[in-house]
């Protein structure tokens, strides 16, 4: 279960979701589907977030308790992202198969974000991280 406190940060910054949602292009509704966990914030949404307010992933997603301040953005690339995981992996001495089934998806899925030819899903990249006790603000950074 995620610990989202997407909400939180927006209170923080007092906002409505009808604002938060103009800054994201998308409807109030799904502001409140993400703050519910009824959907998950896409990551590039959700490093937008991180980035333009200075709250960490790892405390948006309930990583952790405490909101570390980065001095420097997130840039995101899906080649990068893509071979960090590999290497991460790798470190791990586990197959893509492996990964897959702790995440719930396919063999086929997880090689696509490995290779980069897709950005990983929020949801997947939070459980590997969580299921490995790495941080997401480092593992991108």
């Amino acid at each position: 279960m995620i610990e989202n406190r997407l909400k939180e940060c927006r209170e923080e910054l007092e906002m409505t979701q009808t604002e938060l949602g103009y800054v994201f292009g998308v409807q109030k509704a799904t502001i409140s589907n993400w703050e519910n966990v009824y959907e998950m914030m896409p990551l590039k949404k959700l490093v937008k977030f991180s980035n333009l307010y200075g709250f960490s992933l790892d405390f948006i997603l309930g990583l952790t308790r405490e909101n570390k301040k980065y001095s420097d953005k997130i840039k995101l690339d899906k080649k990068v992202v893509g071979e960090k995981l590999k290497v991460l992996r790798k470190s791990l001495k586990l197959s893509q198969q492996v990964i897959a089934d702790e995440c719930g998806i396919s063999r086929a899925t997880y090689c696509h974000y490995e290779i980069g030819m897709n950005l990983i899903t929020t949801l997947t990249l939070y459980s590997i991280c969580k299921n490995h006790k790495i941080s997401i603000d480092e593992f991108l950074r």
